[in-house]
């Protein structure tokens, strides 16, 4: 089969036959029909989480799939063959991604996909997705009426993240460029820009204060605590920088998860969370996918198509 690989860090992408994957008893493979770019993809590429991650190399980057189905473990029994699945296939290490025309992928990390989504939209939401609903949900903890504000809020899990908030019922904040204050406020978020004054800008229109804060870049994580109503940092997620927790807030790492994905499928098959996508690229036209990710300048997701 074909798939994209890399055969050392900094190393370009390159369409190759490799062998097919194999599954265990509770894994499943799946003939993939679309994955997404994430900037993790390209700085794993670049060795830039050596230190974190076991690397086996030629690896097919990726972590985002959707596709159907083509073989399931003797001990699956939530999927079965000829099934629609997405998930965030992340293994205990890295080496066979979902750049690939199939990939294996342990039963935890996929579930059906939304009726509603294409597979080129599906493969765009899980690890974004995942992220944007597992800081709000699990680490933040936010109840309907609330006030969140979400740093990022344009960028590619900040446009999820502020759907999750809406569909929850909270009221939402997001700080993002000029340009895109427009497309924020037609999504019933209130638009600031980043930088210097923030804090001040937010109390001018909300004197109380903010319930909890959602970082997704880092640059204003350190006035965070003074946008709060308690000044309460156990009210603030970073997925960034993982010095939040010295502040005593919380630091995401996306975790794969099947329920959390059929939470997501729900909210989009109720119309209650859409997908943009930026740009979409054929499997050998990936290092092109990644090159434009690392511009830094999309709104949505870049999705990668396999025939």
């Amino acid at each position: 089969m074909k798939a994209i690989t890399y055969s050392a860090y900094g190393n370009p992408l390159e369409l190759t036959e490799v062998d097919e994957p194999k599954i265990g008893p509770d894994w499943v493979k799946v003939a993939v029909k679309a994955s997404s770019v994430n900037p993790v993809d390209w700085k794993i590429g670049s060795g830039g989480l050596d230190g974190a991650l076991d690397t086996f190399f030629p690896v097919t980057p990726g972590w985002d799939v959707a596709g159907v189905v083509e073989a399931v473990g003797p001990a699956v029994t939530t999927l079965a063959p000829g099934d629609e699945v997405f998930g965030y296939v992340r293994k205990d290490a890295v080496h066979g991604g979902t750049y690939a025309q199939k990939v294996s992928a342990p039963i935890r990390t996929v579930t059906k996909k939304p009726q509603s989504l294409s597979f080129a939209e599906a493969a765009a939401v899980p690890l974004a997705g995942l992220t944007a609903y597992q800081s709000l949900v699990h680490h933040l903890d936010v109840k309907a009426g609330e006030t969140v504000l979400i740093h990022a809020a344009s960028g590619g899990v900040g446009l999820f993240a502020v759907q999750i908030a809406r569909a929850l019922g909270l009221r939402v904040l997001g700080t993002a460029s000029e340009v895109n204050h427009d497309y924020l406020r037609a999504l019933d978020v209130v638009p600031f820009t980043y930088g210097d004054g923030l804090v001040e800008r937010v109390r001018a229109e909300f004197p109380d204060g903010v319930d909890a804060v959602l970082d997704l870049n880092g640059s204003d994580l350190a006035i965070s605590p003074g946008l709060l109503a308690d000044s309460s940092p156990g009210r603030i997620a970073s997925v960034i920088d993982p010095v939040v927790k010295d502040m005593g807030g919380h630091y995401v790492f996306v975790t794969p998860d099947a329920d959390d994905l059929d939470a997501l499928a729900a909210l989009a098959d109720d119309g209650k969370l859409t997908v943009e996508i930026a740009a979409t690229f054929a499997l050998a036209d990936a290092q092109k996918a990644w090159d434009l990710s690392q511009e830094g300048h999309t709104r949505g997701k870049i999705v990668i198509t396999v025939d």
